[in-house]
Protein backbone atom coordinates (compact mmCIF):
# COMPACT_ATOMS: atom_id res chain seq x y z
CA UNK A 1 0.00 0.00 0.00
CA UNK A 2 1.47 3.34 -1.11
CA UNK A 3 0.29 6.62 0.41
CA UNK A 4 1.16 9.92 -1.25
CA UNK A 5 0.27 13.54 -0.77
CA UNK A 6 0.08 16.03 -3.63
CA UNK A 7 1.11 19.50 -2.50
CA UNK A 8 1.73 22.96 -3.93
CA UNK A 9 -0.06 26.28 -4.29
CA UNK A 10 -3.65 26.61 -5.50
CA UNK A 11 -2.56 27.17 -9.12
CA UNK A 12 0.01 24.40 -9.22
CA UNK A 13 -2.31 21.80 -10.76
CA UNK A 14 -2.15 19.59 -7.66
CA UNK A 15 -5.90 19.01 -7.40
CA UNK A 16 -6.21 18.09 -11.09
CA UNK A 17 -3.25 15.75 -10.75
CA UNK A 18 -4.71 14.07 -7.65
CA UNK A 19 -8.04 13.54 -9.40
CA UNK A 20 -6.29 11.85 -12.34
CA UNK A 21 -4.32 9.52 -10.08
CA UNK A 22 -7.33 7.97 -8.33
CA UNK A 23 -11.05 7.88 -7.59
CA UNK A 24 -12.33 10.57 -5.24
CA UNK A 25 -13.24 9.52 -1.71
CA UNK A 26 -13.67 11.39 1.57
CA UNK A 27 -13.79 15.20 1.42
CA UNK A 28 -12.91 17.63 4.21
CA UNK A 29 -9.97 20.03 4.51
CA UNK A 30 -8.09 17.09 2.98
CA UNK A 31 -9.47 15.11 0.03
CA UNK A 32 -8.57 11.44 -0.51
CA UNK A 33 -8.44 9.48 -3.74
CA UNK A 34 -7.93 5.74 -4.26
CA UNK A 35 -6.31 3.74 -7.08
CA UNK A 36 -6.03 -0.03 -7.29
CA UNK A 37 -4.70 -2.18 -10.12
CA UNK A 38 -3.10 -5.64 -10.26
CA UNK A 39 -2.65 -5.72 -6.50
CA UNK A 40 -1.08 -2.26 -6.36
CA UNK A 41 -3.01 0.08 -4.04
CA UNK A 42 -2.44 3.83 -4.03
CA UNK A 43 -3.97 6.35 -1.61
CA UNK A 44 -3.67 9.98 -2.68
CA UNK A 45 -4.23 12.92 -0.31
CA UNK A 46 -4.82 16.48 -1.48
CA UNK A 47 -4.62 19.05 1.36
CA UNK A 48 -7.43 21.13 -0.15
CA UNK A 49 -7.55 23.54 2.80
CA UNK A 50 -3.96 24.68 2.18
CA UNK A 51 -2.63 27.38 1.78
CA UNK A 52 -5.41 29.10 3.72
CA UNK A 53 -4.56 26.87 6.69
CA UNK A 54 -1.31 25.12 7.64
CA UNK A 55 -3.09 22.21 9.34
CA UNK A 56 -4.27 20.34 6.18
CA UNK A 57 -0.73 20.40 4.78
CA UNK A 58 0.83 18.90 7.91
CA UNK A 59 -2.04 16.41 8.23
CA UNK A 60 -1.59 15.18 4.67
CA UNK A 61 2.19 14.87 5.06
CA UNK A 62 1.87 12.92 8.31
CA UNK A 63 -0.63 10.47 6.80
CA UNK A 64 1.48 9.78 3.71
CA UNK A 65 4.92 8.40 2.87
CA UNK A 66 5.69 10.12 -0.43
CA UNK A 67 5.22 13.79 -1.36
CA UNK A 68 4.59 15.06 -4.88
CA UNK A 69 5.59 18.73 -4.96
CA UNK A 70 3.73 20.33 -7.87
CA UNK A 71 5.46 23.26 -9.59
CA UNK A 72 3.70 24.97 -12.53
CA UNK A 73 5.58 26.57 -15.48
CA UNK A 74 5.41 29.98 -13.72
CA UNK A 75 7.81 28.59 -11.13
CA UNK A 76 7.68 28.33 -7.32
CA UNK A 77 5.92 31.04 -5.33
CA UNK A 78 5.88 31.69 -1.58
CA UNK A 79 3.56 28.74 -0.93
CA UNK A 80 5.69 26.33 -2.94
CA UNK A 81 8.59 27.59 -0.86
CA UNK A 82 6.57 27.00 2.30
CA UNK A 83 5.83 23.41 1.18
CA UNK A 84 9.54 22.81 0.52
CA UNK A 85 10.46 24.26 3.92
CA UNK A 86 7.87 22.11 5.72
CA UNK A 87 9.28 18.96 4.09
CA UNK A 88 12.80 19.89 5.14
CA UNK A 89 11.76 20.66 8.73
CA UNK A 90 9.96 17.30 8.89
CA UNK A 91 13.04 15.54 7.45
CA UNK A 92 10.68 14.06 4.88
CA UNK A 93 12.56 11.30 3.08
CA UNK A 94 10.69 10.44 -0.12
CA UNK A 95 9.25 12.60 -2.87
CA UNK A 96 9.17 13.77 -6.46
CA UNK A 97 9.11 17.25 -7.98
CA UNK A 98 6.27 17.21 -10.52
CA UNK A 99 6.53 19.93 -13.17
CA UNK A 100 2.87 20.30 -14.06
CA UNK A 101 1.11 21.65 -17.16
CA UNK A 102 3.99 20.52 -19.37
CA UNK A 103 1.80 20.92 -22.46
CA UNK A 104 1.72 24.71 -21.92
CA UNK A 105 5.48 25.32 -21.94
CA UNK A 106 8.72 24.40 -23.71
CA UNK A 107 11.45 21.90 -22.88
CA UNK A 108 14.15 24.55 -22.44
CA UNK A 109 11.89 26.41 -19.99
CA UNK A 110 11.37 23.19 -18.02
CA UNK A 111 15.13 22.67 -17.85
CA UNK A 112 15.56 26.19 -16.49
CA UNK A 113 12.81 25.52 -13.95
CA UNK A 114 14.55 22.33 -12.77
CA UNK A 115 17.81 24.24 -12.30
CA UNK A 116 15.98 26.90 -10.29
CA UNK A 117 14.38 24.32 -8.00
CA UNK A 118 17.70 22.50 -7.52
CA UNK A 119 19.28 25.73 -6.28
CA UNK A 120 16.39 26.30 -3.85
CA UNK A 121 16.57 22.80 -2.34
CA UNK A 122 20.37 22.53 -2.19
CA UNK A 123 21.41 21.43 1.29
CA UNK A 124 17.93 20.22 2.22
CA UNK A 125 16.49 16.71 2.54
CA UNK A 126 14.93 17.23 -0.90
CA UNK A 127 18.09 17.78 -2.93
CA UNK A 128 18.25 14.18 -4.25
CA UNK A 129 14.58 13.94 -5.23
CA UNK A 130 13.67 13.11 -8.83
CA UNK A 131 11.86 15.34 -11.34
CA UNK A 132 9.17 14.52 -13.87
CA UNK A 133 7.18 16.60 -16.36
CA UNK A 134 3.47 15.83 -16.64
CA UNK A 135 0.27 17.12 -18.16
CA UNK A 136 -2.75 15.77 -16.28
CA UNK A 137 -5.08 17.09 -18.99
CA UNK A 138 -3.15 15.53 -21.89
CA UNK A 139 -2.04 12.49 -19.83
CA UNK A 140 1.60 13.12 -20.69
CA UNK A 141 3.94 11.51 -18.17
CA UNK A 142 1.13 10.11 -16.00
CA UNK A 143 2.01 6.43 -16.46
CA UNK A 144 5.67 7.21 -15.84
CA UNK A 145 4.71 9.10 -12.68
CA UNK A 146 2.73 6.13 -11.35
CA UNK A 147 5.71 3.86 -12.05
CA UNK A 148 7.99 6.21 -10.12
CA UNK A 149 5.54 6.31 -7.20
CA UNK A 150 5.29 2.52 -6.95
CA UNK A 151 9.09 2.15 -7.23
CA UNK A 152 9.57 4.50 -4.28
CA UNK A 153 6.66 2.72 -2.55
CA UNK A 154 8.64 -0.52 -2.53
CA UNK A 155 11.46 1.27 -0.67
CA UNK A 156 8.93 2.64 1.80
CA UNK A 157 7.44 -0.84 2.34
CA UNK A 158 10.91 -2.16 3.19
CA UNK A 159 11.38 0.64 5.73
CA UNK A 160 7.99 -0.14 7.25
CA UNK A 161 8.88 -3.79 7.80
CA UNK A 162 11.73 -2.64 10.02
CA UNK A 163 9.16 -0.92 12.27
CA UNK A 164 6.77 -3.87 12.58
CA UNK A 165 8.50 -5.16 15.73
CA UNK A 166 8.01 -1.89 17.64
CA UNK A 167 5.09 -1.23 19.98
CA UNK A 168 1.86 -0.43 18.07
CA UNK A 169 0.97 3.17 17.30
CA UNK A 170 -2.00 4.27 15.17
CA UNK A 171 -2.72 7.90 14.29
CA UNK A 172 -6.45 8.65 13.87
CA UNK A 173 -7.61 11.15 11.25
CA UNK A 174 -11.37 10.44 11.07
CA UNK A 175 -13.92 9.05 13.50
CA UNK A 176 -17.68 8.41 13.29
CA UNK A 177 -20.48 6.14 14.48
CA UNK A 178 -21.81 3.28 12.38
CA UNK A 179 -25.23 1.81 13.21
CA UNK A 180 -24.86 -1.66 14.68
CA UNK A 181 -21.08 -1.31 15.02
CA UNK A 182 -20.48 1.78 17.10
CA UNK A 183 -17.32 3.87 17.06
CA UNK A 184 -15.20 3.55 13.92
CA UNK A 185 -11.82 5.26 13.58
CA UNK A 186 -9.84 5.67 10.36
CA UNK A 187 -6.12 6.13 10.52
CA UNK A 188 -2.63 4.91 9.71
CA UNK A 189 -0.49 2.38 11.55
CA UNK A 190 2.71 4.39 12.08
CA UNK A 191 4.64 1.54 13.72
CA UNK A 192 4.16 -1.97 15.05
CA UNK A 193 1.21 -4.23 14.32
CA UNK A 194 -2.34 -4.45 15.65
CA UNK A 195 -4.70 -7.39 15.98
CA UNK A 196 -8.41 -7.96 16.57
CA UNK A 197 -9.14 -8.02 20.32
CA UNK A 198 -5.97 -6.05 21.16
CA UNK A 199 -6.49 -3.95 24.27
CA UNK A 200 -4.85 -0.55 23.91
CA UNK A 201 -5.58 3.05 24.89
CA UNK A 202 -6.52 6.26 23.09
CA UNK A 203 -4.31 9.22 23.95
CA UNK A 204 -4.24 11.94 25.19
CA UNK A 205 -7.39 10.83 27.06
CA UNK A 206 -5.78 7.52 28.18
CA UNK A 207 -9.17 5.81 27.61
CA UNK A 208 -8.78 2.03 27.38
CA UNK A 209 -10.28 0.43 24.28
CA UNK A 210 -10.45 -2.89 22.48
CA UNK A 211 -10.11 -3.33 18.72
CA UNK A 212 -13.31 -5.06 17.68
CA UNK A 213 -12.53 -5.36 13.95
CA UNK A 214 -10.00 -4.21 11.34
CA UNK A 215 -10.63 -3.26 7.72
CA UNK A 216 -8.08 -2.36 5.05
CA UNK A 217 -9.61 -0.97 1.87
CA UNK A 218 -13.02 -2.36 2.89
CA UNK A 219 -11.67 -5.89 3.42
CA UNK A 220 -11.86 -7.50 6.86
CA UNK A 221 -8.45 -8.38 8.30
CA UNK A 222 -7.28 -10.03 11.50
CA UNK A 223 -4.08 -8.00 11.65
CA UNK A 224 -2.58 -4.76 10.29
CA UNK A 225 1.04 -3.66 10.03
CA UNK A 226 3.15 -0.50 9.78
CA UNK A 227 2.03 1.66 6.86
CA UNK A 228 -1.48 0.20 6.56
CA UNK A 229 -4.38 2.61 6.33
CA UNK A 230 -7.04 1.03 8.53
CA UNK A 231 -10.63 1.31 9.63
CA UNK A 232 -11.01 0.15 13.22
CA UNK A 233 -14.21 -0.65 15.09
CA UNK A 234 -13.46 0.27 18.69
CA UNK A 235 -15.08 -1.04 21.87
CA UNK A 236 -15.54 0.92 25.13
CA UNK A 237 -15.38 4.38 23.58
CA UNK A 238 -17.67 6.78 21.71
CA UNK A 239 -16.75 8.81 18.64
CA UNK A 240 -17.35 12.09 20.50
CA UNK A 241 -14.45 11.17 22.81
CA UNK A 242 -11.94 11.10 19.95
CA UNK A 243 -10.45 13.94 17.88
CA UNK A 244 -8.34 13.97 14.75
CA UNK A 245 -4.72 13.34 15.71
CA UNK A 246 -5.44 11.13 18.72
CA UNK A 247 -3.14 8.13 19.04
CA UNK A 248 -3.98 4.49 19.74
CA UNK A 249 -1.05 2.85 21.49
CA UNK A 250 0.14 1.16 24.67
CA UNK A 251 1.68 4.26 26.22
CA UNK A 252 2.24 7.95 25.37
CA UNK A 253 3.53 10.98 27.20
CA UNK A 254 0.80 13.59 27.65
CA UNK A 255 1.33 17.23 28.55
CA UNK A 256 0.34 20.85 27.85
CA UNK A 257 3.81 22.33 28.33
CA UNK A 258 7.02 21.40 26.53
CA UNK A 259 10.77 21.98 26.77
CA UNK A 260 12.05 21.50 23.24
CA UNK A 261 15.58 21.48 21.89
CA UNK A 262 14.97 23.45 18.70
CA UNK A 263 16.53 24.59 15.49
CA UNK A 264 15.02 27.80 14.16
CA UNK A 265 14.61 27.92 10.39
CA UNK A 266 17.01 30.26 8.64
CA UNK A 267 14.08 31.40 6.49
CA UNK A 268 11.93 32.49 9.44
CA UNK A 269 11.98 35.57 11.62
CA UNK A 270 13.45 35.33 15.09
CA UNK A 271 11.39 33.91 17.95
CA UNK A 272 10.90 36.25 20.88
CA UNK A 273 10.07 35.76 24.53
CA UNK A 274 6.28 35.68 25.07
CA UNK A 275 5.49 35.06 21.38
CA UNK A 276 2.33 33.03 20.80
CA UNK A 277 3.08 30.19 18.40
CA UNK A 278 1.39 26.99 17.24
CA UNK A 279 2.94 23.63 18.01
CA UNK A 280 2.30 20.57 15.86
CA UNK A 281 3.08 16.98 16.83
CA UNK A 282 1.94 14.68 14.07
CA UNK A 283 -1.54 16.02 13.33
CA UNK A 284 -2.20 17.26 16.85
CA UNK A 285 -1.74 20.98 17.43
CA UNK A 286 -2.00 23.56 20.17
CA UNK A 287 -1.32 27.27 20.62
CA UNK A 288 1.61 27.82 22.98
CA UNK A 289 3.33 30.77 24.60
CA UNK A 290 7.13 31.14 24.75
CA UNK A 291 7.88 31.30 28.48
CA UNK A 292 11.66 31.01 28.33
CA UNK A 293 14.43 30.83 25.71
CA UNK A 294 17.85 29.37 26.45
CA UNK A 295 20.97 29.30 24.30
CA UNK A 296 23.93 27.38 25.78
CA UNK A 297 22.11 27.30 29.15
CA UNK A 298 21.82 31.10 29.19
CA UNK A 299 18.42 32.80 29.19
CA UNK A 300 17.92 35.19 26.27
CA UNK A 301 15.09 37.35 24.94
CA UNK A 302 15.05 35.92 21.40
CA UNK A 303 16.39 33.19 19.12
CA UNK A 304 17.68 34.23 15.71
CA UNK A 305 16.99 32.44 12.40
CA UNK A 306 19.29 29.46 11.95
CA UNK A 307 20.12 29.22 15.66
CA UNK A 308 19.78 26.32 18.08
CA UNK A 309 18.03 26.91 21.38
CA UNK A 310 15.78 25.43 24.04
CA UNK A 311 12.24 26.75 24.04
CA UNK A 312 10.05 26.43 27.13
CA UNK A 313 6.47 26.51 25.85
CA UNK A 314 3.22 26.67 27.80
CA UNK A 315 -0.13 25.67 26.32
CA UNK A 316 -3.60 24.66 27.42
CA UNK A 317 -4.39 21.69 25.15
CA UNK A 318 -3.03 18.24 25.94
CA UNK A 319 -0.81 16.63 23.31
CA UNK A 320 0.18 12.95 23.26
CA UNK A 321 3.73 12.28 22.12
CA UNK A 322 6.88 10.18 22.46
CA UNK A 323 10.44 11.39 23.00
CA UNK A 324 11.26 10.52 19.37
CA UNK A 325 8.54 12.76 17.94
CA UNK A 326 9.55 15.82 15.94
CA UNK A 327 7.55 18.93 16.85
CA UNK A 328 6.98 21.60 14.22
CA UNK A 329 6.82 25.24 15.31
CA UNK A 330 4.54 27.60 13.39
CA UNK A 331 3.97 31.34 13.63
CA UNK A 332 0.61 32.06 12.02
CA UNK A 333 1.23 35.83 12.12
CA UNK A 334 4.13 35.67 9.66
CA UNK A 335 3.96 35.51 5.87
CA UNK A 336 6.23 32.44 5.90
CA UNK A 337 4.62 30.49 8.71
CA UNK A 338 7.08 27.68 9.50
CA UNK A 339 9.53 28.72 12.23
CA UNK A 340 11.47 25.58 13.08
CA UNK A 341 11.40 22.15 14.69
CA UNK A 342 12.33 20.61 18.01
CA UNK A 343 12.52 17.44 20.09
CA UNK A 344 11.39 16.98 23.72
Amino acid sequence: MTKITVIGNEGSGKTTLASKLGKKGAVSDIVTYEFSKSGEVLTIIDPAGYPKSIKPLLTALHLSDIALVCIPPEGPDIYAGECILSLDLLNYRHGIFVLTKSDTTYSYAQDELKDKIKKIVAGTTLEEWDYIEVSATEHEGMNELRDMIFTIGKKVDSEHRELDSQSPRVVIDQVFNVTGIGCVALGVVKQGSINIKDKLSVFPTSKEIEIRSIQIHDEDKKQAFTGDRVGLALKNIQSKEIERGYIISEKELVDTGFNLKCRISRFSKKINLFDVLHLFSGIQSSPVRVERIEINDTEVDSADPGSECTLHLAGEKEIAYSTQDRFIIVNLDEKQRFSGYGFP
